[in-house]
């Protein structure tokens, strides 16, 4: 990601565009949007967007490509995507590393299996993506329920696909600590084995208590102390990284969304002093 973004990021949700142009906010750096739900959109919310591209850094965090399906890449939505990344300036795109469709599309996002086939099959599709995009892209650490086929564990096939792929991290700590909690792993151990120099940005969001157990990440909910504590850590570990408030839910007021944007900007705050009283 280019430096120029800054360090603190916010998803735009398309009822937030007339309250961000008319009274943006100095503490947010960057705005992140998924590109299907803003490339054909027109009239006035499309013009509120152009002008809103033009003022502010924006990243991108795909929804539907499908990076580990078996059919073949959409070539006319990647084409699409070129000429809104271009039209957009678009600093930086990201996608999931699932795949949510087969025959036709499920809308949802579900675990690639992690077997050795499946790191060269998804990294071959990546490498085309970057390809065909002319850029380099980030993939995303998901939150999953469930391992099929499983061959080796999900920090093995996650660090095979970025160095097979040759592609960027976008570092979701709340998906660590989700997946932490459902499966029984170290979430620290994850944190700090990811490839700092692959780091694009990353993303902390909220989720739902199903169970002592059982975690659903939702984006629907404040963030917790425990994935608050996982991103002191996480800056401590990789360095200060420009990192974003996933809220796709349950939205609250803006200023309330501010409250946790600052809670971002006091971690990263603290983490250069450190880094400073150390040097």
């Amino acid at each position: 990601m280019n430096e120029a973004i800054g360090s603190v990021g916010l998803g735009l949700r398309r009822e937030m565009l007339g309250e961000v142009l008319t009274s943006p906010s100095s503490q947010i750096d960057f705005y992140e949007v998924a590109p299907e739900n803003w490339m054909n959109l027109g009239g006035q919310y499309g013009n509120q967007f152009a002008r809103l591209t033009e003022q502010h850094h924006f990243v991108c965090h795909g929804l539907s490509l499908s990076l580990g399906a078996t059919s073949s890449l959409d070539i006319e939505f990647l084409k699409a995507l070129k000429v809104f990344f271009e039209r957009h300036n678009i600093q930086c795109y990201s996608e999931h590393l699932s795949y949510c469709s087969g025959s036709g599309h499920m809308y949802d996002l579900m675990p690639i299996p992690f077997t050795e086939d499946a790191v060269k099959h998804t990294a071959k599709r990546i490498r085309e993506v970057q390809e065909r995009l002319e850029r380099r892209i980030a993939v995303e650490n998901v939150s999953y329920y469930a391992a099929p086929g499983q061959e080796m564990s999900e920090l093995e096939f996650t660090l095979a696909v970025l160095q097979e792929a040759d592609c960027d991290l976008l570092l979701d700590v709340n998906n660590i600590y989700v997946n932490s909690i459902n499966h029984g792993y170290d979430a620290e151990a994850f944190l700090t084995a990811m490839p700092t120099e692959r780091i694009a940005y990353g993303h902390v969001a909220g989720h739902y208590v199903e169970e002592e157990d059982l975690l659903i990440d939702t984006h629907g909910a404040d963030v917790c102390d425990p994935v608050w504590q996982l991103l002191d850590k996480a800056y401590k570990h990789h360095g200060i990284f420009p990192t974003l408030l996933e809220r796709d839910f349950n939205i609250p007021p803006m200023a309330v969304l501010l409250e946790e944007v600052e809670q971002i900007h006091t971690a990263q705050s603290a983490c250069h002093q450190l880094q400073r009283g150390i040097a």
